[in-house]
């Protein structure tokens, strides 16, 4: 605000200055032009021309124009000053003066300025000649005056601009304070979150942009809290599912005696274990690669003959009654062996749940730019308080009467699968009534070839 003030102030001055001189050079054009017309025009005293008679042109004008407070009308008459208005004229215009001098070899009009005295003065000098009587004419105005009352002026200025910008400082600044609040109070609230104790939150007051940032920065913390809560559970459900083969496979180690056929039955026990453990590292890695750039390799794949490759394999599973319900006729961008590794983990998933005789089927479908795939059982289904978080990592069903032999990573693979092609994972069940799960790919993923 300060310096926008010295920047207005000195074009203030500025332009001050700059319409002076142009009333001060509209002045003197029209003092010469004036004067230029009594010339052509009659001796009001004899009604008759002035002919040779320069005096008596001097003479009417200085008698019929009175110049301004800074002006000065001076006549030249044969090498000599003649008359002036007023009478008394400044040092540096007494006769005999260079100026003077200087104006009397005049034989041209002339417009110019001079400093003179601690004086700026502009002039203009026109020259006449009849016969043998030679004069000049000059009007000359002193600027210096006119450039005191400028300065006056902007010293008016000057004050009244500091006097508005020691109020606008003020209230801005209390302004500002009351504006600023709420990031005062949000910076309290950063410092104050600690990696164990992410449940502050920011008061939300009135509808501006700072009540915006407060509900963004609010909404942030609740991913954050989620994330390290999320983070939390997996430490603890991974830390779990290792613990239980590290236990068993230490246990049997252990008691291991010298018993051939012991030895056999521990070997293959711990050999079970530990594929069991490198099965969880696998789906862990898996999972952990579905959030990177190049989890996929896509190609193209014709739906029907992918959705018969799967019935067949996941006919060799259990002894169910499977069933192919639909074969989508198609093309689809995606890439086969993902699209295979989730198929297949929930046809296994499917008969784990479900009984010999039990109903499984697959199908497919192309629909509005999209391909499905579902899985169908006939199985024991999924309460509706669990059917969203079965999807996340370690999560099992609640109401199942048999457990699954895996660390609950299954169908979050299935979903990351899904969500790396650009789709998504959709679940219908009831209780005793099976379950469907449908994977939705779009047939040209949004990604293109980047990935």
């Amino acid at each position: 605000m300060a310096f926008s003030t010295l920047v207005s102030v000195l074009a203030i001055r500025e332009i001050l200055v700059v319409r002076l001189e142009q009333e001060i050079e509209k002045y003197l054009t029209q003092e010469v032009e004036e004067f230029r017309r009594l010339t052509q025009g009659k001796n009001p005293s004899t009604a008759q021309p002035f002919g040779d008679d320069v005096a008596a042109i001097f003479d009417v004008f200085l008698s019929r124009n009175i110049p301004h407070e800074n002006a000065f009308l001076i006549t030249l008459l044969n090498e000599k000053l003649y008359k002036s208005s007023p009478q008394v004229l400044p040092i540096a215009l007494k006769p005999n003066s260079a100026l003077i001098e200087h104006w009397l070899k005049l034989k041209q009009p002339k417009q110019g300025k001079e400093f003179i005295s601690n004086h700026t003065i502009y002039y203009v000098a026109e020259p006449i000649l009849k016969g043998k009587t030679q004069g000049v004419f000059v009007v000359i105005y002193s600027i210096s005056s006119a450039h005191q009352q400028v300065n006056r002026a902007v010293v008016v200025v000057i004050q009244v601009t500091i006097a508005v910008l020691a109020i606008a400082s003020v209230l801005a600044w209390i302004v500002a304070g009351r504006l600023l609040a709420p990031l005062s109070l949000l910076i309290e609230t950063a410092h104050l979150i600690t990696e164990s104790d992410l449940s502050r939150r920011i008061p939300v007051q009135g509808v501006d942009q700072i009540a915006e940032l407060s509900i963004t920065f609010n909404q942030m913390l609740d991913r954050l809290e989620t994330a390290f809560a999320s983070q939390r559970n997996f430490i603890n459900d991974a830390s779990h599912e290792l613990r239980t083969p590290i236990t068993i496979i230490r246990g049997h180690l252990e008691l291991l005696g010298d018993d051939p056929q012991e030895r056999r039955e521990t070997v293959e026990l711990v050999t079970d274990e530990l594929d069991r453990m490198s099965r969880f590292v696998d789906d862990l890695l898996l999972l952990a690669k579905a959030e990177q750039p190049n989890f996929l390799n896509l190609q193209t794949v014709d739906i029907s003959l992918l959705i018969g490759e799967l019935y067949t394999k996941a006919t060799a599973l259990a002894q169910r009654d499977w069933r192919l319900e639909n074969k989508g006729v198609g093309l689809i961008v995606a890439d086969r062996q993902r699209l295979t590794q989730a198929i297949m983990n929930l046809a296994q998933n499917a008969t784990q749940y479900t009984s010999d005789g039990d109903v499984i089927a697959l199908g497919s479908e192309v629909l509005n730019g999209y391909a499905y795939f579902w899985v169908r059982d006939t199985g024991v289904g999924i309460a509706p308080t669990d059917q969203e978080r079965i999807f996340e990592r370690f999560a099992r069903g609640s109401h199942s009467y048999r457990r699954s032999e895996g660390a609950g990573l299954g169908l979050s693979i299935v979903r990351a699968i899904a969500t790396a092609h650009g789709g998504r994972v959709e679940l219908k069940s009831k209780l005793g009534e099976g379950s469907t799960f449908t994977l939705i790919i779009p047939l040209d993923p949004p990604f293109g070839d980047s990935v």
